[in-house]
């Protein structure tokens, strides 16, 4: 069946397409849906079942993979505070990740995707706020010819 590769092809013109900042966004909100699965795996009582172990180890290290993207995105010279803020909240999102997989702790996966969920609303907000305005309609065909 075709339908596959052409969500697919959609998937890779959507990322190919994207702004600086939408391929942002587009990072955190995978993550997102990583630490949301990870949180899924586990049973009421905050215990991982042995079947749910690698599923969990996929997802945390999937996120961890991302945020190591994010960080190598950071432009330190011109991002100045903020840039350094973000890479140590990135470094401290990939500890706290390493000792959840580690010691199987939902506590500290859900920590850091409430974290993370809010980085992506503001830079959402960010994206939405600092858009480049559409040209009006009208200068859409001038002709430069007279």
């Amino acid at each position: 069946m075709a339908y596959p590769n052409a969500y697919t092809a959609y998937k890779e013109t959507g990322v190919k397409t994207a702004s600086q900042g939408k391929l942002i966004i587009m990072l955190y909100e995978e993550a997102c849906r990583q630490l949301q699965s990870a949180e899924g795996l586990f049973q009421e009582d905050d215990k991982i079942p042995p079947k749910n172990i690698e599923k969990l180890n996929k997802c945390v290290v999937r996120t961890q993979e991302i945020i190591s993207e994010l960080m190598v995105s950071l432009d330190m010279e011109k991002g100045g505070e903020i840039a350094k803020n973000l890479m140590a909240l990135y470094v401290w999102f990939n500890q706290q990740l390493l000792e959840a997989n580690i010691n199987r702790n939902k506590e500290k996966i859900v920590s850091v995707h409430n974290m993370m969920s809010s980085l992506c609303g503001a830079w959402n907000t960010a994206v939405e706020t600092t858009a480049p305005v559409a040209a009006p309609e009208s200068y859409s065909s001038i002709d430069i010819n007279g």
